[in-house]
């Protein structure tokens, strides 16, 4: 299976019609529609739906689809990283992150890495964990934040040096919006959104009976979303806090106190660019050092 024959495909499919898609490539319709079918043969699954004025993707098309889109996305981040001036360092770096107080820490870290080496490019992606490890996993990401603990068999990894605290958002209006501090019973009966249904160990422990009895509304993964749900009418947000504020919203910590760690984890064992392990090694050493500073 050959790369540009990636790229045929996915421009049939961006395009819905063989020959719209042959006049973009510069290929005549007839070797366009022979390629998609050695294709369909090498794969032994039918990928197009026919008709006279368009073409539909099939469940094994769109199952391609995502694939091919992987693919060629790490094939093109291959080359930029190969791509660089013998005197000098370049390439992409791509990060993973979710929302967390730490990420300013990482993007200091970014921006004082760039400052010596200004011709690094980085990539972001914003996701929760469990996306963010996918990618990692999948060779898309070199690295990202995620939440600990962190599986040390498959990752290495740097502690961020900034705690996550945990609270809800609600509404000025809120009968809790007065509340100087959240326990677990004042959620009781509450339309809950949260980030995830699988809450970790120590917001189990808080919670403690309420538990079982919570009603999640609604589940996210960026908090602007989440926010917007309780702003027009859900009750309150389960989450940590940002540095960001919400119109109408206030932010009420949880008691006792429940905080969390962050980490910049990246596949043990793995073979990177020499931007990504330049990055790698100095921002570990930016991060232990700040870290040593706040203890």
């Amino acid at each position: 299976m050959e790369l540009r024959v990636l790229n045929y495909f996915l421009a049939i499919a961006r395009e819905e019609n063989m020959t719209r898609a042959a006049q973009m490539l510069h290929v005549s319709q007839p070797a366009l529609s022979r390629q998609m079918m050695q294709l369909e043969e090498e794969l032994g699954v039918k990928l197009f739906i026919r008709s006279n004025h368009n073409i539909i993707l099939t469940e094994d098309g769109l199952l391609l689809k995502r694939r091919a889109q992987e693919i060629l996305s790490l094939a093109d981040k291959t080359k930029r990283e190969f791509i660089h001036r013998e005197a000098e360092l370049t390439g992409e770096i791509a990060i993973g992150s979710g929302e967390f107080l730490s990420t300013r820490e990482l993007a200091k870290a970014m921006v004082a890495f760039r400052e010596k080496h200004p011709l690094v490019q980085f990539r972001l992606h914003s996701g929760n964990a469990d996306n963010v490890q996918d990618y990692i996993e999948r060779g898309l990401l070199d690295l990202g934040v995620m939440g600990e603990p962190v599986d040390i068999r498959k990752y290495a990894f740097v502690p961020m040096p900034v705690k996550e605290r945990w609270g809800i958002l609600v509404r000025s209006d809120s009968k809790l919006a007065q509340k100087e501090r959240i326990v677990a019973e004042d959620l009781a009966g509450l339309s809950l959104v949260t980030g995830s249904r699988e809450f970790n160990g120590q917001l189990i422990d808080w919670l403690g009976e309420m538990y079982d009895q919570l009603e999640i509304a609604a589940v996210g993964n960026l908090l602007y979303n989440e926010a917007m749900l309780v702003e027009y009418g859900m009750e309150a947000v389960l989450c940590i806090q940002l540095d960001a504020c919400y119109r109408n919203l206030r932010f009420i910590p949880l008691y006792p106190e429940v905080e969390s760690r962050t980490a910049l984890v990246w596949k043990k064992d793995s073979v990177f660019s020499r931007a990504t392990s330049a990055f790698i090694e100095f921002t570990t050493q930016y991060l232990k050092a700040i870290s040593g500073d706040k203890r």
